[in-house]
């Protein structure tokens, strides 16, 4: 019989960065989609998981990261919510744990934060586990605010320079209002976002993972001033 193979190729983009590139081959023409916010399905092993009995595929390892990319020349407009979480879903994606549902930590005027991350636990790309719960998370902070289980989906910690996690968040896990670049669709120097800090206390200047201050305005500028670049928190809801 003639098999007939083609090579898909799938490739990421945050703003104007690329992430990452992924191919896919198949036979007789059929070939699972990539794209942002979405997986190809594949059998045996998936999205970082391993095959069990009958050929099931159990869901990636990891649970939660901090972007390692920030938001580039989009500052604090990322497209809504649905934007933020197509961006986690695809970096999530590129280091093979697409096969789970990603939700950027991040408040509006209409949805907390805490009620859009599932129920946990939450591993990071060690391997640690950052929380046990929503409760957990928001009484004891991420792995207790150690700063170094804050890492990104490949692994590193983000850089002192870029510790202004965006989240538009007070520290229970609700809005912060006023603070969420209009819902995350403003780059705007009249506007501002609530900001976290991924170095956690005991650092003197590091009050808090998800409330730290709010930024100088939704502007590239503005989410660079006190040291960000429009990084996000990304958890796995499934």
């Amino acid at each position: 019989m003639h098999m007939t193979h083609r090579l898909l190729i799938a490739c990421v983009a945050v703003g104007s960065t690329l992430v990452g590139c992924s191919d896919d081959t198949s036979s007789n023409g059929s070939a699972g989609a990539s794209a942002a916010g979405g997986h190809a399905g594949s059998s045996g092993t998936s999205g970082g998981g391993t095959a069990g009995t009958g050929g099931a595929a159990s869901k990636s390892a990891l649970g939660f990261f901090v972007t390692s990319v920030g938001s580039g020349a989009l500052g604090g407009n990322l497209g809504g919510l649905s934007g933020a979480d197509a961006t986690c879903q695809a970096l999530a994606a590129a280091v093979g744990a697409g096969d789970r549902t990603w939700h950027a930590y991040l408040s509006t005027s209409t949805e907390h934060a805490r009620d859009r991350i599932g129920t946990g636990p939450w591993q990071n790309s060690a391997g640690d586990v950052v929380a046990a719960d929503v409760a957990g998370l928001h009484a004891d902070g991420l792995s207790n605010a150690d700063p170094q289980h804050v890492l990104d989906e490949l692994g590193n910690v983000v850089p002192g320079l870029e510790h202004d996690i965006i989240t538009g968040s007070l520290e229970d896990g609700t809005v912060a209002a006023g603070q969420t670049c209009l819902d995350w669709t403003s780059d705007s120097a009249g506007d501002v976002a609530q900001v976290g800090h991924s170095d956690l206390p005991p650092m003197p200047f590091s009050p808090s993972w998800n409330a730290a201050h709010e930024s100088a305005s939704c502007t590239v500028m503005g989410l660079a001033e006190r040291l960000g670049s429009g990084r996000m928190y990304c958890f796995a809801i499934d």
